[in-house]
């Protein structure tokens, strides 16, 4: 799954993005503090409203729209401060999914986490037996609920009026809560919580689809949307769902296609997704598709390098791509194609010349090559 947060390059109110800087080792409550919640935070009990008016409070005093009201997770928590806790699996690291309790300890962890176990990871206890904990996750399920969107009609004298309701105007903090979705697959992927991982990123691909009801041409949601159903596609993949895994590398490539070529992340991310893809046709025997696949990908990437010669990781995917490519020619007989791609990627990679400070791309410049270079001996 991509390191790459979607949000990244939108996160709102100047916080830092929680993929990319996740300080959850912070033994702080998270607890922030409104009018309409008691400064309690509800795991510790502990008071910091007066630290969350130091933090935040002078953002809502600088020419805040009145008739906007700040959305608030009803737990006190926001996407930039959550830390682990009770709401969390210690194995994962992440939310809870599929809460389940150990027998007889009572100990709390997700359902696909703990069933990796005969001991229990906190206390060492034999267990004996797990039971889903509906309450638990009842409540993380509206811990999540409270990242919403919050919704409030015009309360100035410029209320439009449509069918005798007022407009209504929307709080956006869909890059928080997309963020913090993201942020929490992202830890359950990585512990191998792969169902956990997938359902929030389901929430999160069905946020932005709604939102691009009524904003079609919005490019940011695109590429948002295009990188989460790339992790989709991650998800299935790893879960050996090859058909979803294809379902959803293709929207996320549709999505991404219609991004300008400027930023090279989401050119990488489009040409990863349709080299995926092609993975997935090549590993079912279908080598043809695969090759259509694995074209569109080396289409992208020359591209790029046409916009961006001097950024030596292109040119190494670029030589990546032709590699696929060739090998595909090979197996469906057109050796003289073959040997011509695996040619032109040995002469992308000689040509490249990297500096000490790139030792890792330079690592990967000699493997890329010593591969190509044992395909052409093996032709």
């Amino acid at each position: 799954m991509s390191s790459l947060c979607p949000f990244a390059g939108a996160a709102t109110g100047g916080g830092v993005c929680p993929v990319k800087s996740d300080k959850s080792s912070a033994g702080v409550c998270p607890a922030k503090s409104d009018k309409s919640i008691s400064g309690v935070c509800p795991v510790t009990g502990k008071d910091h409203g007066s630290e969350h008016k130091e933090s935040t409070g002078h953002a809502e005093d600088k020419g805040t729209d009145p008739r906007m009201v700040p959305a608030k997770c009803p737990f006190g928590y926001d996407s930039n401060t959550f830390k682990l806790g009770p709401l969390s699996c210690i194995i994962c690291q992440a939310l809870l999914h599929e809460s389940s309790k150990c027998k007889p300890c009572a100990h709390k962890f997700c359902k696909a986490c703990i069933e990796r176990f005969k001991d229990c990871p906190l206390c060492g206890a034999d267990i004996e037996g797990i039971e889903p904990d509906t309450e638990l996750q009842a409540l993380v399920d509206r811990f999540i609920d409270g990242h919403a969107r919050i919704k409030r009609s015009h309360a100035g004298g410029d209320v439009e009026a449509a069918g005798g309701k007022n407009k209504v105007i929307y709080e956006d903090v869909s890059m928080e809560r997309g963020a913090f979705l993201v942020q929490q697959a992202m830890r359950a992927f990585r512990a191998q919580n792969i169902e956990s991982a997938k359902s929030r990123l389901t929430m999160c691909a069905d946020d932005i689809r709604e939102e691009l009801k009524s904003s079609e041409d919005n490019l940011d949601l695109c590429s948002q949307l295009g990188a989460v159903l790339g992790m989709l596609g991650d998800c299935c993949r790893t879960l050996g769902d090859a058909p979803s895994a294809i379902t959803y590398y293709e929207e996320s490539a549709e999505f991404l296609s219609k991004l300008p070529t400027k930023d090279l992340e989401l050119v990488h991310t489009l040409s990863v997704s349709l080299n995926k893809i092609g993975d997935l046709r090549y590993y079912d025997g279908d080598l043809q598709s695969a090759r259509n696949y694995y074209a569109r990908s080396l289409d992208v990437r020359r591209n790029a390098v046409k916009e961006h010669s001097a950024v030596a990781s292109q040119v190494i995917d670029l030589a990546t791509s032709l590699a696929k490519v060739a090998d595909v020619d090979r197996n469906l007989g057109n050796r003289s194609a073959a040997v011509e791609g695996f040619e032109e990627a040995i002469q992308c990679l000689q040509k490249l010349k990297l500096d000490s400070k790139q030792a890792n791309l330079e690592q990967r410049r000699v493997s890329v090559l010593d591969f190509l270079h044992n395909q052409l001996a093996d032709k």
